[in-house]
């Protein structure tokens, strides 16, 4: 009873904080929503048994990839009023993109179907000898390593699309030239120098004179005199 209020409970602020976070007009409380999710789908994955997901969700979401969000949105000086400027002129493609989406949806949903054997896995005795991290690494690596691998392909070359998109190329900045420092050779960077014993490296001390030393001592003795 207690395991079904608590599921219901993080359910609906799992949904509410998603939803705020697409209708939410400042950026960064829709970083903040967005924790608020990741910490209730966690707290759903340690109801259903998935410990080894919940700690991954709250460790890599939460404190690298959110907070990594949080600080881009609060860092960036963003104009509100130039980026929803252009609303009405991107609708139509916003709104064909969405269409699409939303058909995508439609088919899936209406083509998903329980597998003949679901309702006799239910009843499947579970192998306790296994820990739920080393049973998800099986799963992924074994029937799954495909699609996780081309998950990670994807990721890879959006990483490498975003750096590229974003990537300016300033006159100011200094560049390095590989050739040049590959072919260069020992005598063009490094001067051996034969120093003395006793010699620093050109660093001045300035220390007073003998004939000052003596004045000074001279005057203070005239001084303990009187």
């Amino acid at each position: 009873m207690i395991v079904d209020i608590l599921f219901y409970l993080f359910a609906t602020v799992l949904v509410v904080s998603a939803a705020t976070v697409v209708s939410a007009r400042n950026p960064v409380h829709s970083v903040l929503f967005l924790i608020l999710a990741f910490f209730n789908a966690a707290a759903l994955f340690l109801i259903a048994g998935a410990e080894f997901l919940a700690m991954i969700l709250v460790i890599v979401y939460v404190g690298a990839v959110a907070v990594l969000f949080l600080f881009v949105v609060m860092m960036l000086d963003v104009d509100f009023v130039q980026l929803r400027s252009g609303f009405q002129k991107y609708l139509p493609v916003g709104g064909l993109v969405g269409a699409v989406l939303f058909v995508e949806l439609l088919s899936v949903i209406g083509g998903w179907k329980l597998a003949p054997q679901a309702g006799q896995m239910r009843f499947a005795p579970i192998d306790t000898k296994i820990s739920n991290t080393e049973a998800i690494g099986k799963i992924l690596y074994t029937d799954y390593v495909f699609l996780f691998q081309a998950a990670g392909l994807v990721l890879l070359v959006a990483m490498i699309g975003a750096i590229v998109l974003t990537l300016r190329d300033r006159k100011t900045s200094r560049h390095q030239n590989i050739r040049q420092q590959t072919e260069r050779k020992v005598a063009d960077t490094l001067e051996m120098v034969t120093m003395g014993l006793g010699t620093g490296t050109g660093t001045e001390f300035y220390r007073p004179k003998v004939e000052e030393v003596a004045e000074t001592h001279v005057h203070e003795d005239h001084g303990h005199g009187h």
